[in-house]
């Protein structure tokens, strides 16, 4: 029971602190299967198309890409809508490049809330440890010179609490932040990749 003592003797602040945790690891669990999911699905649209534009059967290509809803599949389908027109390598590209930079927001979504919500965090832990201070200090101004010590060390270490606590929360997140826009980043690489080895089998004569 000493966690549950920690956090009740830490001041309405620790509240405040706690609902910002829950909020950054809601996000973090939402984006992490959302970017496992996509990952996943986009290795299996890459797999299923190409071997059809390795037998240049664009048509059959783009009807698989068409009915996956992944943004590999989308960046795909701005290069396919410009193969049908037979235009040039350049407008194929710069067609995927826009696709690209289509789904490259909707991949990064949220994320960087994380570290916005980490320094809240340490934020809120420090203003709860001065506003703690101030009430200790003030509290102890009045009290009996022989007890004046004692009450000012127990009031500095539960106004302290708060910082604890508030980096208690941020540590997690910022890794997870981290460890997130890697695999963003990542996921980006194998979209792009996907989408330059796709333009050259379609363009190659």
């Amino acid at each position: 029971m000493d966690l549950v003592k920690f956090f009740q003797t830490g001041g309405p602040f620790m509240y405040a602190i706690l609902a910002v945790m829950a909020l950054g690891l809601a996000i973090a669990v939402e984006r992490l299967i959302y970017l496992l999911s996509t990952q996943s699905k986009t290795n299996s649209v890459w797999k299923k198309i190409t071997p059809m534009l390795q037998a240049n059967d664009i048509a059959r290509a783009e009807h698989t890409a068409s009915g996956a809803s992944t943004p590999l599949a989308r960046v795909l389908a701005y290069g396919f809508s410009r193969k049908k027109n037979n235009a040039k390598r350049e407008l194929i590209e710069s067609a995927m490049e826009e696709g690209i930079m289509e789904v490259v927001p909707q991949l990064e979504e949220r994320t960087h809330y994380l570290a916005t919500l980490a320094n809240i965090a340490t934020l809120l832990g420090l203003l709860g440890t001065i506003i703690g201070l101030i009430q200790a200090f003030t509290a102890v101004a009045s009290a009996d010179p022989a007890e004046k010590a004692d009450m000012l060390s127990a009031s500095i270490s539960v106004a302290m609490n708060t910082t604890a606590f508030g980096l208690c929360a941020a540590i997690p997140l910022i890794l997870i932040h981290s460890y997130l826009a890697t695999k963003t980043t990542r996921l980006v690489d194998n979209i792009e990749m996907a989408a330059v080895k796709c333009l050259n089998l379609m363009t190659e004569e």
